[in-house]
């Protein structure tokens, strides 16, 4: 997620542990940092564009090496902060601030190696976009009534933000279970296993959900809101087909930097060549033809040759972004910006 989302995050689970222990800023302070230092992995240099992709949310958000880090974190908080007898309670925060970012991140698509060093497997449930305010605003409401409340039950606002967040959470994994549902019953999805199927989140919200179908020289896209059924009883899934460069594939297979990108999307992605570069793209984050993450990783020459990774990273157009994405949570079926 976002940096404010994690930074909420961590402060809200602060005053939380922290209690009446310690005053609410300085509470909401500890944990908004802590929330924050997993991201900082972002400034390292790992060598290449693609490395600087695959190996973000590696290390940093591991359980085992943030219950390492855990401990001198807390020293460190226990020591600026002068409360020495509340280490055990400084500890606790930490290690919770650093789990929950973690398992927040593993909501999002991007994919995030939970289990390292006990397993290289990223974790990347795609049930929320990277940025989705109604997640985020609970939580910054409740610190912000709770910093301004008076009284012996001003922590309570900061609870019930931090529940409410948990529960809007909750309702996107049963919202994206419930569009998988759907999409597997489809006609076009006939005979694709659950790999072979990606339903993740639009930007900004849990009401329209993108849905894309692996073939093994295509792929599938479409889009289904939770109101469709609403607006259009019946209406099956549009779907457009676009191509996936399969036939790139065997030229290519040796090149560890592709090869990277085809792990870390498992198998989610696709390939072109526009005649003197040949790319690869994440199919899981963007939309056709506007995708985060597109890397050239080899040139022409004689023969091919792989270079270092250049990325050639499309956004969607802002306004008509925004304006087609807001009529089709309402349930209209329109094509996406081109």
């Amino acid at each position: 997620m976002d940096s404010v989302s994690q930074a909420a995050l961590g402060a809200a689970v602060g005053v939380m542990v922290m209690g009446r222990h310690r005053p609410v800023w300085q509470a909401a302070i500890g944990g908004a940092i802590v929330g924050t230092l997993p991201d900082l992995d972002v400034f390292l240099d790992k060598g290449d564009a693609i490395n600087d992709m695959v190996l973000h949310r590696a290390e940093t958000h591991a359980f085992f090496w943030q219950l390492l880090a855990s401990l001198p974190i807390a020293w460190l908080l226990t020591l600026t902060t002068r409360s020495s007898g509340l280490f055990k309670r400084w500890w606790l925060m930490t290690l919770l601030v650093l789990f929950t970012h973690s398992m927040l991140d593993g909501l999002t698509i991007y994919g995030t190696r939970l289990l390292l060093p006990f397993s290289d497997q990223p974790f990347g449930l795609g049930s929320l976009f990277i940025i989705d305010p109604m997640y985020t605003l609970p939580l910054l409401l409740g610190l912000l009534f709770t910093a301004i409340a008076r009284g012996e039950t001003r922590r309570h606002w900061n609870a019930g933000g931090l529940a409410l967040s948990t529960l809007y959470a909750g309702w996107a994994v049963g919202a994206q279970a419930h569009v998988t549902e759907q999409v597997m019953a489809s006609t076009e999805a006939t005979g694709l296993d659950s790999s072979q199927v990606l339903v993740t989140a639009t930007p900004f919200n849990t009401l329209a959900w993108r849905i894309v179908l692996l073939h093994e020289n295509s792929y599938l896209e479409g889009f289904y809101s939770v109101f469709d059924p609403l607006v259009a009883p019946g209406r099956p899934i549009r779907f457009t087909r676009h191509p996936r460069g399969a036939e790139l594939d065997a030229a290519t297979g040796d090149f560890s930097k592709a090869n990277q990108i085809r792990k870390f999307s498992k198998g989610f992605y696709s390939l072109s060549d526009d005649g003197r570069f040949t790319s690869i793209t994440d199919l899981r984050m963007g939309q056709h033809p506007y995708y985060a993450f597109s890397f050239r990783f080899a040139e022409h020459t004689s023969p091919l040759r792989d270079i270092e990774p250049q990325r050639v990273a499309q956004r969607v157009p802002l306004g008509p972004g925004l304006e087609w994405l807001g009529k089709r949570i309402q349930g209209e079926d329109l094509s996406p910006p081109r």
